[in-house]
């Protein structure tokens, strides 16, 4: 059964401009692993935490490093959950779809439990 569904895209150089104008803003929303992507793939990953927190329906003070968005050996996106978040996810399949094209950043997070 689908538990939630979340959306949420990205202007990549808004979000370029962001990063560069805020220090720290990368360290706060990325891990290390994250954090040394191109900017399409780093927007696009901030597009699927937001996504991630719209579809568990938690409202703001999760932790950004809670859910690391990594490729599988295939290429396909999915989450490490850690902490708080790998606790509210505990028992559910998170399905996730990233794309970036035409100077935007597009995330899909679905979370459906048994």
């Amino acid at each position: 059964m689908i538990d939630g569904i979340g959306i949420d895209v990205v202007d990549i150089e808004r979000f370029k401009s962001s990063i560069e104008r805020t220090p720290g803003l990368t360290a706060k929303l990325f891990t290390a692993a994250e954090a040394v992507k191109p900017i399409h793939s780093m927007a696009a990953r901030f597009a699927a935490k937001e996504a991630l927190y719209k579809a568990l329906n938690a409202g703001k003070g999760l932790p950004w490093h809670d859910a690391e968005v990594i490729n599988l050996e295939s290429g396909k996106p999915a989450f490490l959950f850690r902490g708080k978040i790998a606790d509210l996810v505990d028992g559910a399949t998170v399905h996730l779809s990233l794309s970036h094209d035409a100077g935007i950043a597009s995330a899909i997070v679905i979370v459906e439990r048994n």
